[in-house]
């Protein structure tokens, strides 16, 4: 997998995270760290992060010295009693004078299993650091927390996550479109594993990488498809935009709650008076919850056009 192959090796090749990396860095240069919290949006570089801090704090043997563990499979307070305990205790021989242990997706522990991890943490600190790896750090008990530095990554630059691609591209000879590789970076909304995973898949058809082939991947609609729906709808030409967006359904073969989505996003690029996008917004929000609570999805999407064009008929 390219997510795996063009994963960053050292703390410097790692982007965006500019403050984050010379904090690290520094933990490498004396030796020395606390636990540590790292906390944001999946595909932003925690995982990545730890891997590098291993590498550059115990060298080529570092996985003697390094322990990750998904909290989403193994997230019970048995794990934490024999599996967490268990390579915490025991000191290392490496010229650092502790062991790395990573639990990725902490926030998914349970309450209990987090309770007994911070008596852990607290009693093996001499031969162990621990890294908690999460989504939300707020889902990680106040106890924990203090005991750990809190590293928040943020979602990459457009510009960061196309070069990014761009370098895959080449490497992997690979011909595209820069029209399709942005496409790829808007669909992954700053997630470099989801857009290159995304990019493999699109590269995976055996033809130049496009705008078409980008959106049949990812199972969306072309915005400017989503665009004429709305504006046909504003013109109060129901039936025109209701079999545009029956062809479009059946087309792509998307879920009702993902042209809710999109339709939310493309009403805020369009050039329309505030008042008349508040008004729009208003209706969308009511038909996702409709489809949240189980409506029909035809019915839904159908009477949401119908609304928007009474309301412009109106007015």
């Amino acid at each position: 997998m390219w997510s795996e192959k063009y994963r960053p090796q050292l703390l410097k090749e790692i982007k965006n995270q500019t403050d984050i990396v010379e904090r690290l860095q520094l933990f490498v240069k004396t030796r020395s760290m606390p636990h540590c919290l790292f906390a944001g949006p999946p595909g932003t570089g925690k995982t990545t992060a730890s891997l590098c801090l291993a590498r550059e704090l115990f060298g080529e043997r570092y996985m003697d010295a390094y322990m990750e563990l998904n909290a989403s499979d193994a997230r019970g307070i048995d794990v934490v009693r024999t599996t967490v305990k268990e390579f915490a205790r025991i000191s290392t021989i490496s010229r650092v004078p502790f062991k790395l242990l990573v639990l990725d997706e902490a926030d998914n522990m349970t309450a209990d299993a987090q309770q007994a991890l911070r008596r852990t943490m607290e009693r093996y600190a001499e031969t162990c650091r621990f890294v908690l790896s999460c989504n939300y750090s707020g889902r990680i008990i106040e106890p924990i927390q203090s005991r750990c530095a809190l590293f928040r990554f943020t979602r990459l630059k457009e510009e960061d996550v196309l070069s990014h691609l761009e370098m895959i591209g080449k490497k992997e000879n690979v011909k595209y479109e820069i029209q399709g590789l942005k496409a790829v970076v808007s669909a992954s909304e700053g997630d470099v594993r989801r857009a290159i995973n995304t990019f493999q898949a699109a590269a995976s058809f055996g033809k130049k990488v496009d705008e078409q082939t980008v959106f049949q991947v990812i199972g969306r609609a072309k915005p400017q498809d989503v665009v004429e729906i709305l504006s046909l709808a504003l013109k109060n030409e129901f039936i025109e935009s209701r079999d545009r967006l029956r062809n479009l359904l059946i087309e792509y073969g998307i879920s009702g709650q993902d042209v809710i989505k999109q339709l939310h996003s493309e009403v805020f690029r369009m050039d329309l008076p505030e008042a008349k996008k508040i008004e729009i917004v208003e209706a969308i929000g009511d038909a996702d919850f409709r489809l949240a609570q189980g409506a029909d999805e035809e019915v839904q999407l159908s009477a949401l056009l119908a609304q928007i064009a009474s309301k412009f008929r109106e007015k």
